[in-house]
């Protein structure tokens, strides 16, 4: 089964579901610490191109590590979608501390919201993917960019390294540049900004990217406590649902032993 679909920059192409083969790139550890896991598995399932979109490959094939972020993961949600069905069950813990009940939620995955690329935004990546704001305490430009698949290699990494100073290391990795101020000291400019201007920064990331909004409320079972939680994302997400997986396990437990 096949099915065309339209990513959040424009990009246009028709992907299949999974196949059997495909658990072989879910299995493996190193392709995993690598990172390649997503590149390997969007190559795999998208057949075709119709519209590149923003996208300048000539006659080559995608590379998955030059496309945004925000069309990645929409096109691995809609190949989830297609593989399995857009129903996704997880569980998570009730972040009430009198409470901690497991909560078992359920989703469509094609009713989560999807931000399109604006004509705006376009231009700006398409023309060396350089943004512009300005921050409203210390008063100075700031240009930075939007994650690409070859971004999201390295954030793992990044993560692991950043240790207490995480903010200030993800704010580091998308700024290019800013006003004034050499790049060898854009670090500790970045670690001085106040909490406004940080937040400000992240809020003007989000207002040019695309993508789908994977913030999602749930509501506790056990204590009607409401809680915001992001879609979980991890192999889980390519494994079938949890009907699914009820039947197979009471087919496999049918049978006389």
């Amino acid at each position: 089964m096949s099915e065309i679909i339209t990513c959040p920059s424009g990009l246009t192409g028709r992907i299949r579901g999974m196949k059997v083969r495909e658990e072989r790139i879910l299995a493996d550890r190193k392709l995993a610490k690598a990172g390649g896991q997503v590149d390997e598995l969007l190559s795999a399932c998208w057949e075709e191109t119709a519209d590149a979109g923003p996208y300048d490959f000539g006659d080559k094939e995608i590379d998955w590590g030059k496309v945004l972020q925000g069309d990645r993961f929409y096109a691995l949600l809609q190949i989830r979608a297609l593989t399995y069905g857009p129903e996704y069950a997880f569980a998570v813990s009730c972040h009430a501390d009198a409470c901690r009940a497991r909560i078992e939620w359920e989703l469509d995955l094609r009713d989560l919201p999807c931000r399109s690329l604006s004509e705006e935004s376009r231009a700006a990546f398409t023309d060396g993917n350089r943004f512009e704001t300005v921050l409203p305490d210390a008063g100075k430009r700031v240009w930075f960019r939007l994650l690409t698949g070859a971004d999201e290699r390295k954030l793992p990494q990044l993560r692991r390294s950043a240790g207490d100073r995480l903010l200030s290391a993800m704010l580091a990795f998308r700024v290019v540049e800013i006003e004034g101020v050499e790049p060898r000291e854009r670090r500790r400019f970045i670690e001085d900004l106040t909490m406004r201007d940080a937040d400000f920064l992240v809020d003007e990331f989000d207002r040019v990217d695309c993508g789908v909004d994977t913030t999602i409320e749930i509501e506790c079972p056990e204590c009607f406590a409401t809680q915001e939680v992001d879609l979980p994302f991890d192999r889980t997400f390519f494994m079938p649902g949890k009907e699914r997986t009820a039947r197979r396990r009471d087919r496999s437990t049918s049978f006389p032993g």
